[in-house]
């Protein structure tokens, strides 16, 4: 639910400079094979240039490539200079309730969802006050935003996997020493308060945010969220049919039943067991067809 397909870890900071625009619609095509490789038959790309996860949805759909189906976002939007530019902190929140509400407002009336991008605890508030569907990172919620998703029903796709790649590898990619900074203050609070929301019956979605590291490695999300309090069945459920609600296809995908899209994922074991075997399925079908298969 929360995937990036025409991002490269490798090119962290400034590195996305040494590249044409064209380069990120070209690299989204490996990457889209890794991620249905690796089980995962339909993921949301939130935020993309160019519109270049329209392309890789058109081309997929058309069965020119093999990858998951899409549901994208194209461009994504926010305060000037905000983001991850220099001059924000993880807390600063950038859009107001009164701007929030005006988007939802207008993509609900056109039957659309709306995610939000949001680290800061009065952001979080204010995102679920505001009706949008789904809140990505929630890294600094507080028992008042707790309260606010579970009244309005808000789903929390927290990224609490991505860390590990980002300190071990993203100087060496090039990921500047502020944003690492950022990422290592709010780390454990964030998954913590995964953990917290949890057990408070807020809904879950698996959202992991691949892109900021491989695509591929889109299942080692499900071990750190046993380790913050999650079952494995609650781990399944956030990218199954937690999922498939929160799109609106909970008839179609995220399931196995008459009428739905026919996805299966093979693993050699139990994954109630042992949930990594997730990461490395030995069969992975997607509407019927079959794109791996044991060795």
């Amino acid at each position: 639910m929360h995937t990036h397909l025409d991002s490269d870890p490798e090119a962290g900071g400034y590195g996305f400079l040494k590249f044409t625009d064209a380069y990120w619609s070209v690299i989204a095509v490996p990457n889209a094979r890794k991620t249905l490789k690796a089980g995962f038959t339909t993921v949301r790309n939130v935020g993309s240039s160019d519109w270049s996860d329209v392309a890789l949805k058109q081309a997929i759909e058309a069965g020119k490539i093999d990858g998951p189906r899409i549901v994208p976002a194209g461009y994504s939007f926010g305060a000037t200079g905000g983001g991850v530019s220099h001059n924000t902190e993880p807390g600063q929140q950038q859009l107001t309730l009164a701007e929030m509400k005006a988007v939802a407002e207008e993509a609900h009336m056109w039957g659309l969802k709306v995610a939000a991008h949001a680290h800061g605890a009065s952001g979080i508030r204010d995102a679920a006050h505001a009706s949008i569907d789904t809140i990505e990172h929630a890294s600094l919620i507080d028992d008042e935003g707790i309260a606010a998703a579970r009244k309005m029903g808000a789903w929390l796709s927290v990224d609490i996997y991505n860390t590990e790649y980002t300190q071990s590898e993203g100087a060496e990619n090039g990921v500047l020493e502020d944003n690492l900074r950022k990422d290592r203050e709010i780390v454990e609070v964030q998954r913590q308060n995964f953990g917290k929301a949890l057990k408070a019956g807020v809904k879950m979605v698996y959202g992991a945010d691949a892109g900021v590291y491989p695509h591929g490695d889109n299942a080692r999300q499900f071990a750190v969220m046993i380790r913050y309090g999650a079952t494995p069945q609650q781990a399944i459920q956030t990218a199954t049919i937690n999922a498939a609600d929160a799109l609106g296809q909970k008839d179609k995908v995220g399931v196995i039943k008459p009428g739905a899209f026919g996805d299966l994922v093979g693993v050699t074991g139990d994954p109630l067991q042992n949930i990594r075997l997730l990461e490395k399925p030995a069969f992975v079908m997607k509407g019927g067809v079959t794109y791996k298969t044991p060795k």
